[in-house]
Parts: structure tokens; sequence; C-alpha cells
């Protein structure tokens, strides 16, 4: 920070403020986290500065000796810790990953599947303004209207009617085990490529408090960060038969060189996900869901499939009288950082939606136990029954504030 200080003050105040923020505030946004002091360094490493187009002993550049190495040993963790056959760990992000599938195993017009964006599922599932749903033939299924759950029954004969070239699990906002083994049933029935895509869920799979999709699909696609707990990436994981396949449509078929600050990130990270400390966070993770789910539906809460057995919790507002976005807003001011989201068969817009999406990955890094998601809970609902109460606002950021002293943010020094 100081030499960042001493050249662009500007940026270095914003930075110093956002470390204050997070700092400060309760972060149930459930995609964020907070990464240890080990992989903010790789993050912020000299491996920025190198250019790598290619695979470890393949590149077009000299000077790969090192950055061959690191990406072998990102790979090699990957592979043990999730029990693949083979990991690509370059795609930049989530999005492209799943964009890589597509490019391996699919034409322009060929038909997919998976879980419609405003049921849980998410853009690159091919829904209609994503690339996934303008170049290819995207069907969705969604969930029952009773229970908000996935209808695998319906799935099959969906699967059944349209042949999807490939077949997708998974998605953004989906609070209950998924159930890869009946998915990959399916799919080997209609001749689909099975694609688990696991970004939320891939630090629960990897502690193993989540059933993990590796012996069954033929694609494993996640992001780095979220519940892994790692840098800002995406990561692709195959079965032996697919690598080639994989490897080509991510390079050179969507990108060019990886961002080698970002793998030497995720292999510290893999090899911080392979501790039992890791293992005892996951756990914690899921327990303090619960905890959450249960003090929230004590207080009047309306949660989609009334809980979760994950780290995500999704939630209607519409018996509380408040849009989520209205809520986000005003849980905000509070000191509580969370994303207004679509609920299932929401009839408000995507931009004013129904409902909240919450997380306890980054709290639970934190030091958060049940105690503290009981009284998270009891903000909340304070805050949702007042929104415009600027002083109650006020107060609760104040103790809020308190509290997160005495849980100091990992890797955040302010």
């Amino acid at each position: 920070m100081t030499a960042l200080s001493s050249v662009d003050p500007e940026i270095a105040d914003l930075l110093a403020l956002e470390a204050r923020r997070q700092s400060d505030k309760v972060r149930l946004i459930a995609s964020e986290n907070y990464v240890s002091k080990a992989v903010l360094a790789a993050t912020g490493s000299v491996l920025t500065n190198k250019y790598s187009e290619g695979y470890a002993g393949k590149r077009y550049y000299e000077g790969q000796q090192y950055i061959d190495a690191v990406e072998s040993i990102c790979i090699s963790r990957a592979k043990s810790l999730f029990g693949a056959d083979h990991a690509n760990v370059q795609p930049y992000s989530g999005s492209p990953a799943n964009l890589a599938v597509y490019f391996a195993f699919c034409k322009p017009g060929d038909t997919v599947m998976g879980l419609g964006l405003p049921a849980g599922g998410h853009l690159t599932h091919g829904w209609n303004v994503s690339i996934s749903g303008t170049y290819f033939r995207a069907v969705q299924y969604g969930v029952r209207k009773d229970t908000h759950r996935i209808d695998l029954d319906e799935v099959r004969d969906l699967a059944r009617k349209e042949k999807p070239r490939l077949l997708f699990a998974g998605g953004t906002a989906v609070p209950r085990t998924i159930e890869f083994a009946a998915y990959a049933e399916i799919a080997r029935e209609v001749g689909a490529i099975f694609v688990a895509d696991i970004a939320h869920i891939s630090g629960l799979v990897a502690a193993g408090v989540h059933p993990s999709p590796v012996p069954h699909a033929d694609v494993v696609s996640t992001t780095t960060h979220k519940t892994l707990r790692g840098p800002r990436g995406g990561m692709l994981m195959c079965k032996e038969t697919h690598a080639k396949a994989i490897d080509r449509a991510v390079f050179p078929g969507l990108q060019g060189g990886p961002h080698n600050h970002t793998t030497a990130a995720l292999a510290v990270a893999l090899r911080e996900a392979a501790t039992q400390e890791f293992q005892k966070y996951a756990v914690q993770i899921v327990a303090n869901a619960k905890a959450l789910a249960a003090a929230m539906n004590d207080r009047g809460f309306t949660l989609i499939t009334g809980g979760t057995d994950n780290h995500l919790i999704l939630c209607d507002l519409t018996s509380k009288n408040i849009s989520g976005k209205i809520a986000a807003k005003a849980l905000d001011a509070a000191g509580i950082e969370l994303n207004y989201n679509s609920v299932p068969f929401d009839t408000r817009k995507p931009f004013d939606p129904s409902g909240i999406r919450i997380g306890t990955a980054a709290v639970t890094t934190r030091g958060f136990r049940e105690p503290e998601m009981v009284q998270i809970a009891e903000w909340m609902a304070q805050v949702v029954a007042a929104p415009a109460d600027e002083p109650l606002h006020r107060r609760i950021a104040g103790e809020i504030r308190e509290l997160c002293a005495k849980f100091p943010a990992p890797g955040i020094d302010c």
C-alpha cells in the first residue's frame, strides 16, 4: 500500500475504504468470501508480469520454467483434492469455463438443457440473454410449485423429449443437495454430456460436506472463489476421455494467455482446502446456514424450500410486504451485505424482485458460529420491518461493527 499510495493516492484511498467496509460489515453475499494473506500474496505477485499462452511444456513464449511448475502443481492439487482424472486451471472465471464446455462439445443450434434462471439456475446454462441461450437451442427445467425443489422425473421427461447435447446441473441459487447420480443416469439415457456446475458448492464438495459430482459427471465446472476460498477464477475438471476437447476449447478456443498470478493463488487455496482446518470450516458453513435459516423461520421469514442443505439461503419477502431490492439496500445501510434475488415463480421484475439471497461462507471464515447467526437474523428482522428507519439502521450498523471487531477479517489490515 505504501508504493500504491505514493503513485496513486486516489486508488489507494478507495482500496483502504473497501478494506474497512469488508472488515466492518456482515457479508452475506453467497458468492463472496475472504481469502488468506497467502492467497492475496500470490494474487499480487510478479507472476502478473508473465505471458504464457499454451500449457505446461507446450508454450508459445520462452521463460516458462517456473510458470510451468506453478501450473503443474495447481493441476495436481486440483486432481488430488477432487479426485478428478483431468483439470484445467486456466479459465478466467466461471462463465468462460462454462462457455468452454459448449465450445468443446456443441455446434451452434445444438440443444442444451439446464435449470432456468428464475428457478435458481445460472445465465450460462442456456438463459436467453446469455450467449448460451442465443447460439444454442436452450430448454430449461424448473422446480415444483409446492416444494420449490427440482423434480428429477420431470427433468427426465423433458430430456427424453428434447434430447439435449449438454445437460447442466447446479445453479446460482440452489439451497438443497444436488443429486448428481440421478442426473448422470438421465444424461446416459438420452446420450447427453452431463455437466455439473459446482461454482457455489465446490468448497463444500472438496471438504466432503456435499456429495461430489466427479464420479458421475463428464465435466465439472466451478469458480475458484465462493466456498473454495480462492482467487477469482474458474476451473474445469473432466474424465480423461474429454481432456483434449476441454483443453482445446479453453486454449486456443476461447482464451489467450492464462492469468499466472491467479493460477498461483489457486494453487495456494487448493493446498489450504486439503487441510483438516478447511474441512472443519466447511462443516461450520453448513451449520451456520442451518442456524441462520432456523432463526429466520422463527422470525416469520419465508424461505424457499423451507431451509438449506448448504451455504445458501433464498428468502421470499412477499409476506413481509417489502421488495428484495428495498430490503437489501436497507440491510446494507445497517451493515448487513447481501443481494436481492428473484425467487421461483416470482411476479416481480428481476431488477426489483421479491427475494434476497444469503450465504454463510464469508462470515464463517471470520469465525462466526451459531449464536452470531441468531443475532444476525434478529437484526435482519428489525431492519426489514422498518426499511426507512435510518436511526435504527445506524444503531444496528454500530452494533455490527462491534461484533465484527471481535472476529477480525482474514487478510485485511485496517
